[in-house]
């Protein structure tokens, strides 16, 4: 049966493990489904959740909503600027003159990549770097859009920008910059977008993180409403207006100001994207370990698997076994550097030397562990897709 355990074995019983692979019809099926989650707004596509240029030219190529790539540094930039794609925006704000004078080489030569910033000394960084290769460099500057409750904040520490008179100032040296373009606003509500709330055994904490963000989406869309009014007002023509992730596009869809949408971990599915109450997609990626031992009768040992995700320490950053259904991490060991022992429940059967298949709890990082992508369709391998790693590249 398509998506089963016995798909996936039969597909792969040639393929030495560990391996990482890409379901494309399942891929294709979330592409679809966020094309039309964003509700008409264009959709930026974050390639730190992708990290495989193939799989990025199948999103972009799949709906016209698809125009553009956020990127995580400059160097990963760059890089995509020379293997074809355009119109990227850096994510975060980057120092390294040497990154920064690459890419503000290839804007010299045609290519559309804005940067990213957040105070003035980014501005007079770049302004010099432009300068000197007298290049015009669009940036784009990021609003805080966390929320402060009594004794709590919600969201990340992230832009120093939290109130318009934090921003105009930085607004008014771009604009009096020789050699700079505000181009955009960008603000990410990462306590919404990159929240879950709807985890397992968690029903107190699931409401209350409900509660939070339903009052933090208003006050981030008013204060993004705000930032891109005032510079209106100081005559910008903004070329975009930036928001969200793939976790709170139903509500950054319903911003008029809005222009784009970035998404990126919902094309792949990882294992926190079980925890949302607003959306579900289909686990288009994983990987697969070996069962090399069997210490027990009702628990076997895998080699290898323990890819645990960034963020705070928890263990809804360890990898999920998947398939075949029925087992379980010891809580003691969890997922190892060199093996991964599992608990096997019902009636599940697995001989040495079987399959088991594992989801990352986030997107893109699964791909910093491998170097292709083995890309199925239709019961079969139809490709195998170089990571940034097996294109010998590594950004962070």
């Amino acid at each position: 049966m398509l998506g089963s355990y016995e798909y996936y074995k039969q597909i792969f019983k040639d393929v030495p493990k560990p391996f990482a692979f890409v379901d494309l019809d399942l891929l294709d099926a979330n592409i679809r489904d966020i094309a039309q989650e964003a509700g008409g707004k264009k959709i930026r596509v974050a390639s730190k959740s992708i990290r495989c240029p193939e799989v990025l030219r199948r999103i972009l190529a799949a709906d016209h909503v698809y125009q553009g790539i956020m990127c995580y540094t400059a160097d990963e930039a760059a890089f995509l600027a020379r293997d074809g794609f355009d119109d990227l925006l850096l994510g975060y704000p980057q120092w390294q003159a040497e990154a920064l004078t690459d890419v503000i080489s290839l804007i010299g030569e045609g290519k559309t990549i804005t940067f990213m910033v957040d105070c003035i000394e980014h501005v007079e960084h770049l302004e010099q770097l432009a300068a000197k290769l007298q290049v015009t460099v669009p940036v784009c500057l990021d609003i805080d859009m966390s929320t402060d409750f009594p004794g709590l904040h919600f969201g990340v520490y992230r832009s120093p920008l939290t109130n318009w008179e934090h921003v105009r100032p930085i607004a008014e040296a771009i604009v009096k910059a020789n050699w700079l373009r505000l181009d955009g606003i960008m603000g990410y509500e990462a306590q919404i977008a990159g929240v879950g709330d709807n985890a397992p055994g968690q029903a107190v904490k699931n409401v209350l993180i409900r509660r939070l963000k339903k009052s933090s989406i208003r006050k981030a869309a008013k204060w993004r409403e705000e930032v891109t009014l005032r510079l209106s007002q100081m005559g910008v023509q903004l070329r975009f207006v930036n928001a969200g992730g793939t976790g709170s596009m139903d509500s950054s869809r319903e911003e008029a100001w809005v222009t784009e949408i970035t998404a990126g971990s919902g094309f792949y599915s990882p294992g926190l994207f079980d925890n949302y109450v607003s959306f579900r997609y289909k686990p288009a990626a994983g990987y697969a370990v070996e069962v090399v031992r069997r210490p027990q009768p009702n628990i076997v040992t895998c080699m290898g698997g323990g890819y645990t995700a960034s963020g705070p320490t928890g263990a809804d950053k360890r990898p999920k076994p998947y398939l075949p259904e029925g087992l379980e991490l010891l809580a003691l060991e969890g997922a190892g550097e060199v093996q991964t022992p599992l608990r096997v429940r019902g009636e599940v059967k697995l001989e040495l030397g079987d399959p088991v298949f594992f989801r990352h709890a986030k997107a893109g990082e699964l791909c910093e562990r491998f170097l292709v992508l083995y890309a199925v369709s239709q019961g079969s391998i139809v490709s195998t897709y170089p990571t940034y790693r097996g294109m010998g590249a590594c950004f962070l």
